[in-house]
């Protein structure tokens, strides 16, 4: 993730220690004082879902499919995270609130020291649930909306799934629980971006992430609906501005990337245009902390079934099964080649990337959209939108490059 409103804006966020090693300056509490060591675990906690969503990367089902790990073997799998250093687990699905034992798996993480978190599209959350999981020491729940109602339910698959959603992110609040949008913009539902972030704001929301599609489960079937570079890097700077725009009329709403870290260079990029290069600088610093794409590293996925992946969209590899060995066991084995390579993927970039100068910010981008396209997982991310100058091409200077500032 790329906090928008912290690089450009200066906001703070409970994020900023994990992400950008920054508790010090935070006047919030923290996640994590320091980066993090150790991944960031999406379990789907099962393949089961009420929607049918065009993009879905785990190809959920109306039924739930057999093999789902037990309430025991997620409890065992929380143990194995927490010993590990797990600093948070994602629950996601499938839609995580058709499993009856969610409360129950929440307090578990919770009692264990990891930050439990939820992915959800909204539509059965309910007052009481939204407090029984606040009680349980759920700390944010991520709602995903994709667009204004009819939009939105066209993709979703459901009519009334907006209207529901939003339900369901009112209980969220309404419980006292942190809650923030999942919006994954595609050109289906670009022209609604604006329009969500008003809506949505006067609901009661102030957390914005906004991602790319990626490649995986059904959002490898509707690859022509994506947007395309250019129309890419048009929306990015749109939330750039929109963030400026709120901040600046004294709306502190938090707004973040996710999914592509060509963000990481234009954000450099835009900070240089717009607010000067002493701030471009600076951004720089931080996403250099943050270390760019993250998959086979920072984060990790588990899938319903036990199966360990390098990220939540790439399902379709699989590094083992924590039935059989530990995550700790299977995330540290690096007898694996694709995990290994992942790891030292700078000598493995080939193409463009191999020589931009914004590779320690951005480590190539999706490496799963790089493989759907060039079936190379090292070849070039074909959603990068940067210029040849920015990319350095013309061997020119500026805030890209490690250069004195004139």
């Amino acid at each position: 993730m790329i906090s928008v409103s912290k690089l450009l804006c200066g906001g703070v966020a409970e994020g900023d220690g994990l992400r950008y090693d920054d508790a010090a300056e935070a006047d919030v509490e923290q996640i994590r004082e320091e980066r993090q060591q150790r991944p960031v675990v999406v379990w789907n906690v099962t393949k089961g879902c009420n929607l049918a969503c065009k993009h879905c990367y785990a190809d959920a089902e109306a039924k739930r499919a057999p093999g789902e790990l037990t309430t025991r073997e997620g409890k065992t799998l929380l143990d194995d995270l927490a010993d590990y250093g797990v600093p948070v687990v994602l629950f996601s699905g499938g839609e995580p609130l058709v499993r009856e034992d969610l409360v129950d798996l929440v307090a578990y993480a919770a009692d264990r020291g990891i930050r439990p978190v939820l992915s959800t599209n909204g539509t059965l959350m309910t007052p009481g649930r939204a407090r029984k999981l606040k009680e349980a020491g759920l700390a944010y729940a991520g709602v995903s909306v994709d667009g204004l109602p009819d939009r939105n339910d066209e993709f979703r698959g459901q009519e009334g799934a907006f209207d529901a959603a939003v339900d369901g992110i009112e209980a969220c609040l309404d419980a006292g629980l942190k809650t923030g949008l999942r919006y994954t913009v595609t050109e289906a539902n670009r022209p609604d971006l604006e329009g969500v972030v008003d809506l949505l704001r006067d609901v009661g929301l102030d957390r914005f992430c906004f991602y790319h599609l990626d490649y995986g489960g059904r959002g490898a079937g509707i690859r022509e609906v994506d947007l395309s570079p250019e129309r890419r890097r048009e929306t990015v700077e749109a939330v750039c501005d929109l963030t400026r725009q709120y901040h600046r009329s004294g709306e502190e709403i938090e707004t973040l990337l996710v999914g592509n870290y060509c963000d990481a260079a234009f954000l450099v990029e835009y900070a240089r245009e717009h607010i000067g290069r002493e701030a471009a600088e600076r951004v720089r610093r931080y996403l250099e902390v943050n270390g760019g794409d993250p998959t086979g590293e920072r984060v990790a996925d588990v899938d319903y079934q036990g199966n360990v992946h390098l990220t939540q969209f790439w399902q379709g590899y699989s590094l083992g099964n924590v039935r059989d060995r530990s995550f700790a066991h299977i995330w540290d084995d690096e007898s694996n080649p694709l995990l290994r390579r992942l790891r030292e993927r700078e000598e493995h970039l080939s193409g463009r990337c191999a020589d931009c100068r914004y590779q320690d910010v951005c480590r190539g981008a999706s490496r799963l959209r790089a493989l759907a396209v060039h079936g190379d997982p090292f070849a070039p991310d074909p959603q990068c939108y940067l210029t040849p100058a920015e990319r350095g091409e013309d061997n020119t200077g500026g805030p890209g490059r490690r250069v004195d500032a004139d």
